[in-house]
C-alpha cells in the first residue's frame, strides 16, 4: 500500500506520458537502512527521457511532492528518499488487513485457468521423502495461484505405466509371495524391485524379460493386467494415507495408463504433419539445439514423451487452460524442453504457456535417495515420527488428549512441509528431522508458535475485533512489523511470478521475528482501554497475515502450542 501510494504521488508529479503508476512502482526500492527512508525512487532511468542528470531530476521532484502521507523527502545523489508519516500509513495498512482478513493480499479473480501437474508418485513404489518436494511445492503453487486470482486444476499424474512394471512383474513371478505382498504390499514390492536391479546387474537377460513383460502388458495380456491392477490398488491405499496426513487433495488423479488409447492418435498426427523420422528402427521428432524426441521404440512400445504429448493435448482440450505448470525435478528439464518443442512444431500455440517448474533433490547424508538401491526414507514414517516428536514436546500443555493429538499433527506435518518450502525451489534440500522440528530458528514450528502466542494474547485481552477500534501508532518495533505486513501482497505476487513458495516461507519467518522483537520490548496487556484495544488490533492483524502465509504453504496455524 505504501509503495503504491507513493508511486501514484510521484507519477502525478512527473506528469510524463512515458511513466504510468505501474512503471514508477517497478522502480521503487526499499532502502536497506531505516535512516535512509521508507521508500527510495532512483531517477537514473528517467534521466534518459528528460535529458537531465539524475540528481537534478531528484531535486526538482522533491519540491513537487506534497501529500498527507509524506513526512519529508531527502535527495541523495540520484535518489529521492521518502519518509512517510507512520501514524497515517499504519492506520491505513492495519485497517486494510483487519477489514479484508484472510482476503488480504488477494488479487481480483481472473477468467483464466492454470493446470498444475504435481506429486505424481510411481505405482508399486513407496511414497518416499523424494516425492515430498513435488507434492508440497505443487500444492503451495496451487494455493498461491488462487490467491493471485486464477482458477486452478490440480492434477496427480500417477506413474502407473512403463517398463518398471515389466521389471516388477518378472520379479514377482520369480521371487514373490502373494501372501507376503498382501501383508505388507509396498514394502514387499519395493524389495522385489530392488532385488530385480541387483540381479539384473549379474544377469542382463532379466532386462529382456522385463521389456517383454511390459510389451505383454501393453498388448493386454490378462495375467500381466491382473498383476498391474493389483499393484496399483495396493499402492493407492498407501498414497491416500500420506495425502490425508498432508491435507492434500486433487481434482484429477489420472495415471499414464489413462492415455494408452490416446497415443495412437498422437503418433498419427505427428506422421500426418511429417514430423516423424525413422532413426535406427525407432521413430523420433528432430529438434533444434537439442537431442531428438523419441516417440516409439523399435518394438513399437511408447515412451514418456508419447504419453506426455497425449496428456498435454487432452488437458488443453478438456480444461482450456491459459497456463500449465509441471512440478517435476530439475533432472527432467530436457524432457520438458523436448515436449514443449514438439507441441509447438505440431502447431499448438498454447505450448508457449507451458512451464516446467523444476526443483532440486531431497538428499540424505549428501546423496540422492534411490528407490533402485533401496536407499529411501519413507514419507509416511517421517510424518508419523514428526507428529510423535511434536507430541512429546508439547505434552502437558493441552487440556485434552484430543487437543494434543490435533495440534501435534498440525505442528509435525507443518514442520516437514516448511523445512522443504523455505528453501529456494531450485536448490537441493538435506533431510534433517532434528532441524525441522526445532521450535526456534528458521522453522515451521517457530512461525506457528508466534501465531499461537498472539492467539493467547488476544484471548487474555478478551479481544473481539469490531470495525472502528482505535489504532494508535507506538514505536519503531511496531513500524518494522507494519512495513512487513504492507509487503505481503507483493510477496504473494512475486511468489507466483517466480513460481517459488520459498518467498512466502521466508517472509513468514521475517514477520514472526519482527513481531517477537516487538513483543520482547513492548507491554501489550495494559490497563488503558484504548491502548489495549489498539495493541490487540495490531496483534490481530499480524496473526491474520501469519495464518494466511502458513495457509499458502499448506500448513495449519494452531491457536495453542
Amino acid at each position: 500500500m505504501i509503495q503504491l501510494h507513493i508511486a501514484t504521488v510521484i507519477t502525478k508529479a512527473l506528469d510524463n506520458k512515458n511513466y504510468q503508476v505501474e512503471d514508477v512502482l517497478d522502480l521503487l526500492e526499499t532502502p536497506k537502512h531505516p535512516h535512509l527512508g521508507d521508500v527510495a525512487f532512483p531517477c537514473f532511468t528517467l534521466a534518459k527521457y528528460v535529458k537531465k542528470s539524475p540528481a537534478s531530476i531528484a531535486s526538482e521532484l522533491k519540491d513537487k511532492l506534497h501529500d498527507s502521507w509524506i513526512d519529508r523527502v531527502e535527495v541523495k545523489g540520484g535518489y529521492l528518499n521518502l519518509f512517510v508519516k507512520r501514524e497515517i500509513a499504519s492506520s491505513h495498512i492495519l485497517k486494510d488487513v483487519l477489514n479484508a482478513k484472510e482476503g488480504y493480499g488477494s488479487m481480483p479473480a481472473k477468467n483464466e485457468r492454470i493446470v498444475i501437474d504435481y506429486s505424481s508418485p510411481n505405482i508399486a513404489k513407496p511414497f518416499s521423502m523424494g516425492h515430498l518436494r513435488s507434492t508440497v511445492i505443487g500444492n503451495s503453487l496451487a494455493k498461491i495461484s488462487e490467491k493471485n486470482g486464477y482458477q486452478v486444476v490440480r492434477v496427480n499424474h500417477l506413474g502407473d505405466w512403463g517398463t518398471q512394471f515389466g521389471k516388477l512383474i518378472v520379479a514377482y513371478k520369480l521371487w514373490g509371495s502373494r501372501k507376503l505382498v498382501e501383508q505388507e504390499p509396498i514394502k514387499q514390492l519395493l524389495e522385489l524391485y530392488v532385488h530385480f536391479h541387483a540381479e539384473a546387474k549379474k544377469n542382463d537377460t532379466l532386462n529382456n524379460q522385463a521389456r517383454a513383460a511390459f510389451k505383454a502388458l501393453e498388448d493386454g495380456d490378462h495375467e500381466a493386467l491382473d498383476l498391474w491392477k493389483w499393484f496399483k490398488e495396493e499402492s493407492l491405499k498407501e498414497f491416500k494415507e500420506v495425502y490425508d496426513l498432508l491435507d492434500i487433495s486433487f481434482d484429477y488423479e489420472l495415471g499414464e495408463a489413462f492415455y494408452n488409447d490416446k497415443m495412437k492418435a498422437v503418433v498419427s498426427e505427428l506422421e500426418s504433419k511429417k514430423l516423424l523420422t525413422l532413426s535406427e528402427g525407432a521413430y523420433v521428432v528432430e529438434l533444434d539445439s537439442m537431442p531428438p524426441c523419441l516417440i516409439t521404440k523399435k518394438d513399437g512400445a511408447t515412451l514418456y514423451a508419447t504419453r506426455d504429448l497425449a496428456a498435454a493435448i487432452y488437458r488443453q482440450q478438456t480444461f482450456y487452460a491459459s497456463k500449465a505448470f509441471y512440478v517435476v525435478g530439475n533432472e527432467q528439464s530436457l524432457h520438458f524442453q523436448q515436449l514443449f518443442s514438439v507441441l509447438k512444431q505440431m502447431g499448438y500455440e498454447w505450448a508457449d504457456h507451458m512451464q516446467h517448474i523444476g526443483f532440486g533433490m531431497m538428499l540424505k547424508d549428501g546423496s540422492k535417495m534411490s528407490t533402485r538401491q533401496g536407499k529411501v526414507v519413507l514419507l509416511a514414517e517421517v510424518l508419523v515420527e514428526a507428529i510423535q516428536l511434536a507430541k512429546e514436546t508439547m505434552r502437558g500443555k493441552h487440556e485434552t488428549q484430543e487437543d494434543l493429538e490435533t495440534v501435534a499433527k498440525q505442528v509435525g506435518v507443518g514442520a516437514v512441509i516448511f523445512h522443504d518450502l523455505k528453501n529456494l525451489r531450485t536448490h537441493d534440500v538435506e533431510f534433517s528431522l532434528d532441524h525441522m522440528m526445532s521450535f526456534e530458528g528458521d522453522t515451521g514450528p517457530y512461525v506457528q508458535y508466534t501465531f499461537a502466542r498472539i492467539s493467547t494474547l488476544l484471548k487474555k485481552g478478551n479481544y473481539d475485533y469490531a470495525p472502528g477500534h482505535p489504532l494508535q501508532f507506538t514505536d519503531d518495533y511496531e513500524w518494522q512489523v507494519i512495513s512487513l505486513i504492507d509487503q505481503f501482497p507483493r510477496v504473494v505476487e512475486q511468489a507466483f511470478e517466480q513460481a517459488d513458495p520459498s518467498q512466502v516461507a521466508k517472509y513468514s519467518l521475517q514477520l514472526a521475528r519482527a513481531f517477537n522483537k516487538y513483543y520482547a520490548h513492548t507491554k501489550i496487556l495494559v490497563d488503558d482501554e484504548d491502548k489495549l484495544s489498539s495493541k490487540l488490533s495490531f496483534c490481530y492483524a499480524v496473526s491474520i497475515v501469519l495464518k494466511e502465509s502458513l495457509s499458502l504453504l499448506g500448513i495449519q496455524a494452531p491457536v495453542k502450542m
